[in-house]
């Protein structure tokens, strides 16, 4: 036991990604049985069985893969020494217990209150940790590493909004953290991380590649979701295009400079930009939807443009990224195999499917088939990835 403590405190990637893999499928396989009639949301106060379901994705499983990869990525784009194991034990352990007391929370609110307790106190102490990296000095850039940290700081008062709202606070609170977990911390957190990392990849794997990576068009996109957010919980969702339509066409115009045509022979690679083609697509849903409201034509695409940036965007770039920390952090080639590549795919059929009672009005099982074909791609996912964070690396290097 001493052992396997030690090696899943060998790397600060190890634990949260191990967690963040059980609640891929915990959280999507309590989603089904909701869905199907197997469970209820009996004891939970109204909407909150929705409202489970988007805190569970946005607060309860995706930041233990944030916190993983930037406690990994950002003393490498500041050019500074690791995060102290302490550290990085600090923010997982309390967040991890967390996650655990939310679901018998989520029959409970007075546990799932102190689940969100927990959280908060574990993403406060990664906070503090990050925080005191960009505070190093001699660092020559810290412009990515500053935007990543404020939109964890974002998604950390988002739990917060959702813990006062369980604790029975207004209705307003769940509408602001749902705003804040979406517009004001994942979105802007993935397109800094892309802007940073997809050319960086591609340029380290094709020949005679440029790579691309101009600030401005990164704040503007920043700002615009920020807009969305503001807007949205401000019930102006008729006007949200204003920010959408920038957003949309930035997205193009990043996926059209950064070459994906190139990319399909290095599969690791195409996962990220094919990930970002849903970012595109999920703006331009946003904007449609938004336009047809400010115009009257009664167009709704209901949940289809969320979903497309969950699922397409955000679980895209998930299996895309985790995998290739999880290889090359387990000291591994940085290859996805054809099984992962499968998997990846699941992801991509996963949101169409989701979309379509949306969009072409489809009958609403396909909800729970998508919920199912998630669980195909994660439940396989952990199977194969989880062992390599409690294993030692297998070219024998620390960490």
């Amino acid at each position: 036991m001493q052992k396997l403590a030690a090696t899943l405190a060998a790397s600060p990637h190890r634990l949260p990604f191990l967690i963040g893999s059980l609640q891929a499928v915990l959280a999507m396989a309590w989603w089904l049985a909701v869905l199907t009639g197997r469970l209820t949301g009996a004891g939970l106060p109204e909407p909150a069985v929705a409202a489970s379901h988007a805190g569970l994705m946005l607060y309860g499983m995706l930041p233990f893969f944030v916190f993983g990869f930037l406690f990994t990525a950002l003393p490498s784009w500041l050019e500074t020494t690791p995060v102290a194991r302490r550290h990085y034990l600090a923010a997982t352990l309390p967040m991890g217990l967390g996650a655990l007391l939310w679901y018998p929370g989520l029959y409970a609110p007075p546990l799932a209150v102190g689940a969100l307790a927990l959280l908060l106190a574990g993403w406060a102490a990664g906070l503090a940790a990050m925080f005191a990296l960009l505070r190093r000095p001699g660092i020559p850039d810290t412009r990515h590493a500053r935007a990543a940290w404020v939109a964890m700081a974002l998604g950390w008062l988002g739990v917060a909004a959702l813990a006062a709202w369980l604790a029975g606070a207004s209705a307003v609170w769940l509408h602001v953290a749902v705003a804040l977990g979406v517009w004001g911390f994942l979105t802007p957190l993935f397109l800094v991380v892309c802007h940073r990392m997809i050319p960086y990849f591609t340029s380290r794997v094709l020949a005679n590649y440029v790579m691309i990576r101009p600030y401005g068009p990164l704040w503007l996109m920043l700002a615009a979701s920020l807009g969305h957010g503001a807007l949205a919980v401000a019930g102006l969702v008729q006007w949200t295009w204003l920010a959408d339509l920038p957003l949309a066409a930035l997205a193009v115009w990043f996926t059209t400079r950064w070459g994906i045509a190139r990319t399909f022979g290095v599969r690791l690679l195409a996962m990220l930009h094919v990930g970002f083609v849903w970012a595109a697509l999920a703006f331009a849903l946003f904007a449609f939807d938004s336009l047809a409201a400010w115009l009257g034509h009664g167009h709704d695409l209901g949940l289809a443009p969320l979903h497309a940036l969950a699922i397409g965007f955000f679980g895209s770039m998930l299996v895309g990224m985790a995998s290739r920390v999880s290889l090359g952090h387990s000291g591994r080639q940085l290859e996805a195999d054809g099984f992962t590549w499968a998997l990846f795919w699941l992801v991509q059929v996963a949101a169409a499917v989701r979309m379509l009672p949306d969009l072409a009005g489809a009958p609403y099982w396909l909800m729970a088939l998508s919920a199912i074909l998630w669980l195909a791609a994660f439940l396989p996912w952990a199977w194969r990835y989880a062992p390599y964070f409690w294993r030692p690396r297998a070219d024998g290097r620390p960490g």
